[in-house]
């Protein structure tokens, strides 16, 4: 049989700002962390104090699964949040591994969920503000150049996705092919975006 593909359920930026608000200092700072990079849960949980530089607000990460090596400029109000953090060894977070800050923040979760009486809460997971992330991103920016860059994905086909989660109001595009590197870099210049590739024809599009 063939496996469902299903696509990641996307909360509302409100949702997301919930769980962080009523968290532990430590789960609420891991995942604002994950709110403003997109990286991932094992990333975030391997970063070392030397890995952070509160003078410049940059973090930077050891990729996992294969991904780019990634720096992200963090916020002023994650800075501070990262600042108070315990600083009880080399490691940024004190969970023993990342299963153990997952069982607390699903347990923080529940609670939050029925105090607030959201029960769409409960269909978040630490993987989901990864997807929140990229889906804002593109729909901020419209470049799933850049979107692939800040996942740090290798293959473009992994970003693809975001662009099923999010939806415009003016869905007209368009259209342009490129058969050498030369076109396709000139279009990515002009702001299209790459689609896929038939025939030896790479397609791009662009939102009119």
């Amino acid at each position: 049989y063939k496996p469902v593909f299903k696509l990641p359920f996307i909360p509302t930026e409100a949702e997301i700002d919930d769980l962080i608000a009523g968290s532990s200092r430590q789960v609420s700072t891991f995942l604002r962390l994950l709110k403003e990079t997109g990286m991932r849960c094992g990333e975030a949980f391997t970063i070392n104090w030397t890995d952070v530089n509160l003078v410049d607000n940059t973090v930077r990460i050891t990729p996992e699964k294969g991904s780019n090596p990634r720096i992200f400029k963090i916020s002023n109000t994650l800075a501070t949040m990262l600042g108070n953090l315990p600083k009880k060894s080399l490691k940024l977070f004190s969970y023993r591994n990342p299963q153990s800050i997952s069982r607390s923040f699903r347990r923080q979760r529940i609670k939050l969920a029925h105090k607030l009486g959201n029960p769409r809460l409960l269909q978040i997971h630490l993987h989901t503000f990864r997807h929140w992330k990229a889906t804002t991103e593109y729909a901020k920016t419209k470049d799933i150049l850049h979107v692939m860059r800040l996942l740090g994905h290798k293959k473009i086909e992994n970003t693809l996705i975001y662009t099923h989660l999010v939806a415009f109001k003016d869905d007209e595009y368009g259209c342009k092919a490129a058969s050498t590197i030369r076109e396709a870099s000139q279009l990515i210049e002009a702001g299209f975006e790459y689609v896929t590739t038939i025939e030896s024809i790479q397609l791009f599009r662009k939102r009119k």
